[in-house]
């Protein structure tokens, strides 16, 4: 079965707002590019920033963001003033950089959502860096989404390979990012607060973007400035949970607390500072305001959805009939806003029968599709704002009233893309994903459904 070509979309949130009526993808788009818009480091990092130290300004961060963020800070930081320092985000993430724009700051690039030997060696290069400040000295951490991969410094008695094997048995067990994250804090030598007590005693200051449901600075990229308030035996009841082995070291390291982070109270973290630059919520708001101004009213239903991402899916399937055809608890015309990190738990598979390809907005719309079952006067678009959905190349899909009837003329089965997680193998054939890039910045799930 042949795909249909799908050509990346320029999002640009200053085009003019498409007709809902007439144009309803062009419509959800737009929304999509002015959620983005608001994320982007360059327009918001410069209020946060501090003046130049007495001493030595060093730059250290990782995430999906963290080129467009180093970028931002190069072009926001006083003229004259020195600065230097190292970030590390996904391969293919680093912006075009505008012209004129010294680059002080070195940017490398490693693997996500799996750490790879390209970001274990520049997470020891980043390391590195913190060694030997002063008091007189700032350190500027620039942390996104996708930092808990980037950063991989696996603890003693782990190699790159156990992280490797952990982290993809993590992604596929359902649990949360909380879970995973607290896991990853206990296994590495950097995150959970690890950065910042390396740091001591420089004054450090972080500048994040939030892709974590709550925006708890403590989750976003496993907190590697921030103190961590879970414990050692929290990570190994995960992963007791969730049926993944650790070495026996690393298992008895674990039981007896020699794996702990750095706990609130901690003097080497004392004076650190966090500031949200962009947050799920900020974004979804922003993309409320544009369609109110097309005359469509808005409804935010919260930046912080969890869930099995099939099964949010359909939740939000019978909230959406209920407006349309019963106008309850909203009056259409109107636009359902959403936010936050749902989660996919991978189905088994017969031997030899081939893994689909899919990431969570894409599930999320696989089980809105199958819930409406095409009610009409619904058009729906679920992406990730960082324009990758899982590892695939598309940001997320549109699901719209005649999604069943085209799938079906083209052979397509719903129910085995469902049991196969393929939401690849069934929207690109329709041409309904949304292609953009990477969007150099991440502040998670984004979902609209639209009722006229």
């Amino acid at each position: 079965m042949a795909f249909m070509s799908a050509q990346a979309v320029l999002l640009d949130a200053s085009a003019p707002c498409p007709d809902p009526a007439a144009d309803p993808r062009g419509f959800l788009r737009h929304l999509f590019a002015v959620a983005v818009a608001r994320a982007q480091p360059l327009q918001q990092i410069g209020a946060f920033l501090p003046p130049p130290p007495r001493g030595r300004t060093v730059v250290l961060g990782a995430g999906k963001a963290a080129g467009a963020m180093a970028q931002a800070v190069e072009a926001s930081w006083p003229a004259g003033a020195p600065m230097s320092g190292l970030v590390i985000t996904r391969y293919g993430h680093i912006p075009p950089r505008p012209l004129g724009l010294a680059q002080r700051i070195e940017v490398a690039e490693a693997a996500h959502p799996l750490p790879d030997e390209a970001g274990l060696a520049a997470t020891r290069r980043l390391l590195a860096l913190a060694d030997g400040l002063t008091a007189d000295d700032l350190v500027l951490c620039l942390i996104s989404g996708g930092g808990s991969a980037l950063l991989t410094l696996p603890a003693q008695g782990l190699t790159l390979a156990d992280k490797q094997r952990i982290n993809q048995a993590l992604l596929a067990s359902g649990a949360t990012i909380a879970d995973m994250n607290t896991v990853r804090k206990h296994l590495s030598r950097i995150k959970g607060g690890r950065l910042a007590a390396a740091c001591a005693p420089a004054r450090v200051v972080t500048l994040a973007i939030s892709d974590v449901p709550g925006d708890d600075p403590a989750t976003i990229a496993s907190g590697p400035t921030v103190a961590d308030p879970t414990r050692c035996a929290d990570a190994l009841a995960i992963l007791k949970r969730c049926g993944i082995a650790v070495p026996d070291e690393v298992a008895r390291r674990l039981a007896d607390g020699a794996l702990e982070t750095p706990k609130p109270g901690d003097a080497r973290l004392a004076g650190g500072e966090v500031h949200l630059i962009a947050t799920p919520q900020q974004s979804l708001q922003a993309a409320a305001d544009a369609a109110r101004a097309a005359g469509i009213d808005a409804h935010l239903l919260g930046d912080d959805v969890e869930g099995e991402s099939r099964e949010v899916g359909k939740v939000m399937a019978a909230l959406a009939r209920a407006v349309a055809r019963r106008g309850e608890p909203f009056r259409k015309p109107c636009v359902l806003l959403s936010g936050g990190e749902t989660l996919v738990t991978l189905r088994p598979r017969a031997e030899g029968a081939p893994r689909g390809k899919g990431g969570r907005a894409g599930e999320f719309c696989l089980g809105l599709a199958q819930a409406l079952q095409g009610e009409p006067n619904i058009h729906a678009l679920a992406a990730d704002t960082d324009g990758i959905d899982g590892v695939e190349d598309n940001a997320g899909a549109f699901v719209v009233p005649d999604t069943l009837v085209r799938a079906a003329a083209r052979g397509l089965d719903l129910h085995d893309a469902l049991a196969r997680n393929d939401a690849c193998g069934y929207f690109g054939p329709l041409g309904d994903q949304l292609v953009t890039g990477p969007t150099h910045t991440n502040v998670n799930d984004f979902r609209a459904l639209l009722i006229l």
